[in-house]
């Protein structure tokens, strides 16, 4: 049969690429973000209650009113921005919040700007929906803001920007004087702000996390995007939502309802529950925790003469490896995999075009005990 036009525009993902090459060698994945943590007793046994109880069924295709108000009084008692349960969408994962948020506000041709190194789902979202990126770069190692250089790619087709804070894959987390500066340029010119907030929990040394609702310039023209993937160790739950407006919302929905109907009903409780009884210090040990990992694995990096951006937030690395054999970032990501046996993903997969022909990106968020081994298997290098 004949494929659309749209099913040639989507690259395979290089995370996706790498971790086969590395489950072919039986190796340590850092390419993938899986966070293969222990997931918080409360949110498992939440789940299984609910099933228990008949939660089994659909639900709103907004979500269940227990998890949106839980998530309403989250930002309330991190932030202390008030916002009403019907601002929030919950759905397939972040990533399908992202997808219905696009659909609902942008148009085949709208310009959206995204800053490289860039989270590559965010550009295959805007490519599938044919929606025009354009890129903004922020330089390693500091991944600092220039506001001209973001004045320079506006154009009378802009639309919309995107921001991820903390940042997959740089670490970079954006400070409130920078999410200040972007609100009055999305004022200016009239933009909408993606803000994917999936790490706000992963914070480091003196680093804190401002969420765009937060900035009154943009708390009305933005969409906030989160979840529980990371936070409660539950990538294959799929659970993530949207913070918007509630006409924006209520223009999601519809089409939350056509692709996926509704986000898994019993998991929906499980990740409510652990809203609502993990108290502050669930959160200051997962930063704690992944702090220490992030030290453990930045030093082995250096001892193996290699690079790294230290990250102020999330959980991933990028790092220099020109020093490591290869022409570009696969081949030297595939060196890296064949001698020590740790996967990374090439630096290309982050960028439009060659800036990341010498750079990796590892995940360190795995068990300490593997961590600690791939950290021995890179000082082989």
């Amino acid at each position: 049969m004949k494929l659309s036009q749209r099913s040639g525009t989507i690259e395979q993902s290089h995370i996706r690429s790498m971790t086969r090459a590395c489950n072919a060698l039986n190796g340590i994945n850092m390419a993938q973000g899986v966070c293969d943590l222990e997931v918080p007793r409360k949110v498992i046994e939440g789940a299984y209650t609910a099933m228990n109880e008949g939660f089994n069924i659909y639900t709103p295709t907004e979500g269940l009113p227990r998890l949106r108000s839980a998530i309403a009084a989250k930002i309330k008692r991190f932030y202390e921005v008030e916002i009403v349960p019907e601002q929030v969408l919950v759905s397939d994962g972040a990533t399908g919040a992202f997808y219905t948020a696009c659909m609902a506000l942008l148009n085949p041709l709208d310009e959206v700007i995204l800053f490289e190194p860039y989270y590559g789902y965010h550009r295959s979202t805007l490519s599938s929906l044919e929606v025009v990126p354009t890129y903004v770069r922020l330089e390693s190692p500091e991944w600092k803001l220039d506001m001209e250089t973001l004045e320079a790619v506006v154009t009378p087709k802009t639309r919309a920007m995107v921001i991820c804070n903390p940042a997959n894959p740089s670490g970079k987390v954006y400070t409130r004087e920078e999410l200040e500066a972007i609100g009055e340029f999305a004022e200016k010119h009239d933009l909408i702000v993606f803000a994917d907030e999936m790490y706000e929990h992963f914070l480091y040394g003196d680093a804190v996390h401002v969420t765009a609702l937060s900035i009154p310039s943009l708390h009305d023209r933005c969409v906030v995007l989160s979840g529980f993937s990371k936070v409660f160790s539950i990538t294959g739950w799929r659970l993530g939502y949207a913070i918007a407006p509630v006409s924006v919302i209520e223009a999601m929905a519809q089409l939350n309802d056509l692709i996926y109907v509704c986000a898994p009903a019993p998991l929906q409780i499980g990740a409510a529950v652990g809203l609502e009884e993990l108290g502050d210090s669930y959160y200051t040990e997962l930063a704690r925790i992944h702090e220490h990992k992030r030290d453990l694995f930045c030093d082995a990096l250096r001892d193996a003469g290699l690079n790294p951006s230290i990250p102020a937030g999330a959980y991933y690395v990028m790092t220099d490896v020109s020093s490591v054999a290869g022409n570009d970032d696969f081949e030297k990501a595939m060196a890296i995999l064949e001698k020590t046996g740790v996967a990374s993903v090439p630096g290309r997969a982050f960028y439009h075009d060659d800036a990341g022909k010498n750079m990796v990106r590892f995940c360190y968020s795995k068990p300490l005990d593997v961590l600690e081994e791939a950290a021995e298997r890179i000082r082989r290098l």
